[in-house]
């Protein structure tokens, strides 16, 4: 039975660990897409205030700058600065072996590729460099590499990507035409409370819908992860109908966070600790999806995060009102199928119980103690908190373990970032217990506090009397403070 745990979470984790590389390509360059989405909203001919001269901006971001921009920050995570230069030349010979579509998937193969050439070129030359020679042989290397590159972008790589975004688009149009594409939210769902959201979001369909929106000026498939429907409707069942007080009071904050901060890692333990209610978000999503799909709704960029605020910015000025109603539909159907299942289960499992024994379940599976004591309390200057992205969930947790710590600890500075990015000079590193591998070998040097929530989890509060040296705080007096 230990093997078999095992097993699902190493496949888990490495399923995890790609999306995470995919989306990273993705996620540091959000901006520029929704930058593109503003302009498309607003100026294309369909769009709000249709505008000849500002529109001739949107198809040049699309085409050039944002393939680009993923290329390098591709290179980057794999070959340094050197690979971010040579992943930027590299990826300009995919795309202009087609402008007719937006060579997205291209850049995140050319971009890595790119960081590894450049960095095997540059460890076969380490102890090998004339000296005097360094800039002359880094610099040329650098262009000869990515001229290469950008020569087998233009020959291989461009037409392949233009077959199978061809193949991709056209199944993505049988799933539209025949309703069938509802049925991708038995997946979406399931994968999004596994922590996969951004890799599934940033990492498949994002690519997916920015293709399909520079050829129709909008994309359904923007809507699928990020719609904040569904998560409402777990959360209003619990803050309605959930028979234990804690989770009770709780769900209210929840649901601010959720559909005005988009942060949908909110809503996640609510379905941990009932796994049923699973049924209710996809049920939810999948009306709302088929609602969007019969009235042909799109986006014209990402909504990240996932709120309502973002969802309806990327929403073309006529479809607004579709808009609205999908979310309604999805919050109402996700809500009536997850009251009973909480009114039934309410009373066996408490929020802060659920947080713990997820926690305790993953850390079962790859095997590991409980987390340590802090060694020296007082040398502690920075926490970190990481998640996947550094955006969503540990920005939260974060910002309340910080107002938590203030009044006590002021000296200690409380911020966030992705797990693999997390720098130096941190000396606690508090992530999920899912992402520890991760964790050490981006800063060894840390000591790990595993969590399973970053909300309200044992191990904040064990890691806050370490600190503070003050006694446990009850989950509801500790909610008063924040």
């Amino acid at each position: 039975m230990y093997g078999d745990k095992s097993g699902r979470y190493i496949v888990k984790n490495k399923v995890q660990k790609f999306g995470k590389f995919l989306s990273g390509m993705v996620m540091p360059n959000i901006g520029a897409l929704i930058a593109f989405g503003f302009l498309a909203a607003l100026f294309i001919d369909t769009g709000w205030i249709p505008n000849e001269k500002l529109n001739s901006m949107v198809s040049p971001m699309l085409t050039y700058l944002i393939p680009i921009l993923i290329a390098s920050t591709g290179g980057k995570m794999v070959g340094g600065d050197r690979g971010r230069v040579v992943g930027a030349i590299a990826v300009i010979g995919a795309i202009m072996s087609d402008t007719s579509i937006t060579m997205l998937m291209a850049a995140m193969i050319m971009g890595p590729l790119a960081g590894f050439c450049i960095k095997k070129f540059d460890q076969l030359m380490d102890g090998h460099m004339p000296a005097g020679f360094e800039m002359l042989i880094n610099n040329f290397s650098a262009g000869i590499i990515g001229m290469l590159l950008a020569i087998l972008g233009y020959v291989v790589v461009g037409p392949v990507m233009s077959g199978i975004l061809t193949i991709l688009a056209a199944g993505v149009n049988i799933l539209v035409s025949h309703s069938l594409l509802p049925l991708v939210t038995i997946f979406i769902e399931p994968a999004k409370v596994l922590f996969l959201n951004n890799a599934i979001n940033h990492g498949i369909f994002t690519p997916l819908a920015t293709a399909q929106a520079a050829a129709a000026g909008k994309s359904i498939m923007y809507m699928l992860e990020p719609n904040p429907g569904p998560g409402l409707g777990v959360l209003l069942a619990y803050m309605f109908f959930c028979k234990d007080k804690k989770t009770k009071q709780s769900a209210p904050g929840a649901v601010i966070i959720h559909v005005l901060g988009g942060i949908h890692e909110i809503y996640f333990p609510y379905i941990l600790m009932n796994p049923l209610v699973i049924i209710a978000p996809i049920v939810g999503n999948m009306a709302a999806v088929f609602w969007f799909n019969l009235t042909g709704c799109g986006l014209v960029g990402p909504a990240s995060p996932g709120s309502i605020i973002a969802y309806l910015m990327m929403t073309p000025g006529p479809d607004i009102w579709k808009v609205l109603v999908g979310v309604a539909i999805a919050t109402g159907i996700s809500f009536g199928i997850a009251s009973p299942i909480v009114k039934i289960a309410g009373g066996k499992s408490s929020l802060e119980e659920a947080q713990a024994e997820m926690a305790a379940m993953k850390a079962d599976a790859k095997g590991q103690p409980a987390p340590v004591a802090i060694k020296d309390a007082s040398e502690v200057k920075k926490i970190i908190f990481a998640c996947d992205a550094g955006m969503g969930s540990s920005a939260m947790g974060a910002t309340k373990f910080r107002n938590r710590l203030k009044s006590v600890c002021p000296q200690i500075q409380v911020s966030n970032t992705s797990v693999d990015n997390i720098p130096a000079d941190c000396d606690i590193a508090v992530v999920q217990t899912i992402l520890a591998d991760r964790a050490r070998k981006s800063a060894p040097q840390a000591q790990l506090v595993t969590i399973g929530n970053f909300l309200a989890d044992p191990a904040l509060d064990e890691l806050y009397i370490q600190l503070t040296g003050k006694e446990k705080t009850t989950a509801a007096s500790a909610t008063k403070k924040l």
